[in-house]
């Protein structure tokens, strides 16, 4: 097995689930709980006090540490899905069960354990997120 590396175009991470999704980097340094803080109907964060209040995840390759709270919030990824207003993809730096049963139900390309910090993805930097691959692509 090769070493991980990472190259201005390319950072090798481990998949979590299947797919590609490319948009705007949407970035978070406080973990997400999706349940009370994201609405399911139209992909605004509406948690009171969150850096990311105010912010839309649809289309976004949203970046966050690790998910937390209730396990209803795979549901709400999910229902994000069926909405069309999920995020193209998800980074984290690990990821809990609560987002991989929630990106794997709305079929949201997930990767974690990238091979660089999280903050080297700029928000609004446009990036590509192969599951299938295992890399994000700037």
């Amino acid at each position: 097995m090769s070493e991980p590396e990472e190259t201005a175009d390319v950072i090798d991470a481990e998949s979590i689930t299947d797919g590609v999704g490319e948009g705007e980097v949407l970035r978070s340094d406080e973990p997400i709980s999706f349940y009370g803080a994201v609405e399911p109907d139209t992909g605004k964060f509406i948690e009171e006090g969150h850096q990311l209040e105010g912010e839309n995840v649809a289309g976004k390759v949203l970046v966050f540490p690790r998910g937390k709270g209730s396990t209803v919030g795979s549901y709400v990824l999910y229902g994000l899905a069926q909405n069309g207003v999920a995020p193209a993809a998800i980074v984290n730096e690990e990821t809990e069960t609560i987002v991989a049963t929630g990106a794997i139900l709305g079929e949201i390309p997930s990767v974690d354990s990238l091979a660089a910090p999280l903050d080297t993805l700029a928000n609004g930097e446009v990036v590509t997120v192969d599951a299938d691959a295992g890399v994000v692509r700037r």
